[in-house]
């Protein structure tokens, strides 16, 4: 399989070392094994942000869903008459891109330079190996925006694993830099961060009002699963569901320190077979 090698050595370059496929232990050995072995046939409809919000809303309830505004494959051809604004338009099958549309400024910033094609021709299947992206068909959605004290809300990250919360990572973006952290469902602050973020954040991180239902919310969505990261935004007044992630970082996310690489991964029971080499 040509993708074991491929993948093996993205993984040494990114990562300094060799990955074990054939008996993954880390937390980023497991996802490059998922990205080769796992097939379940519910990934694809997950990971599209669009078609994940259904499930979302079967499991838990239509008012944890972020409301869709619009979902199509041309930008040009968006009735803006219908679209309340603030809103984000964003692709449905990828993450790090996207525009906040605040006014109708910012809309017509986004038709000027029409990102639609660049955007649907975004491929993790192709150059990252992550099966469920191969199985769907990319398009581009708008929904509304959060807003708390006027400003997006900081991302909770809950990782689940056979459906319980085994920590909270926190994507923090303060003065102009960005930074992450990780809390225990307990609200312990844990020593560990991902070095590819500017740092670990100096300060603490207030307990979110919502957090029992919060880890309610994540836990009831994930369960069967045996790994999801289910993000969520949390105002005083609600809780939103706002993707679930299979492949956190591609399975090349840097620990630090990398020992909890390791301790991570242990927690994850692998939910599929790997083919005897």
């Amino acid at each position: 399989m040509l993708s074991v090698p491929v993948t093996a050595l993205k993984y040494r370059a990114i990562r300094g070392k060799f990955p074990d496929l054939s008996s993954p232990q880390t937390f980023t050995e497991k996802v490059q094994a998922r990205k080769l072995y796992d097939r379940n046939p519910l990934f694809p409809r997950l990971v599209d942000k669009a078609d994940a919000k259904a499930l979302i809303g079967e499991r838990v309830g239509s008012h944890y869903v972020i409301p869709t505004l619009w979902v199509g494959n041309d930008l040009a051809s968006v009735d803006w008459s219908g679209i309340s604004l603030p809103a984000v338009v964003k692709p449905t099958h990828a993450s790090g891109v996207g525009r906040f549309l605040y006014g109708e400024a910012d809309v017509d910033r986004l038709l000027k330079n029409d990102p639609s094609g660049e955007w649907l021709a975004i491929n993790h299947a192709r150059y990252n190996r992550e099966w469920a992206y191969s199985q769907l068909k990319p398009r581009i959605l708008i929904e509304s925006m959060l807003l708390v004290d006027g400003r997006v809300p900081w991302d909770y990250r809950f990782f689940t694993f056979g459906g319980k919360v085994s920590h909270i990572e926190i994507d923090i973006r303060e003065n102009g830099r960005r930074y992450s952290c990780n809390y225990t469902p307990d609200w312990q602050k844990l020593p560990f961060y991902d070095r590819d973020y500017l740092g670990l954040y100096p300060g603490e991180v207030a307990r979110p009002s919502w957090l029992e239902e919060m880890i309610h919310v994540a836990e009831t969505v994930a369960r069967d699963i045996d790994f999801v990261r289910v993000d969520l935004y949390a105002s005083v007044e609600w809780v939103r569901v706002g993707e679930l992630t299979f492949y956190p970082g591609g399975g090349f996310e840097a620990f630090e320190p990398d020992e909890y690489d390791f301790s991570i991964g242990q927690k994850w029971q692998l939910g599929f077979e790997i083919p005897k080499r």
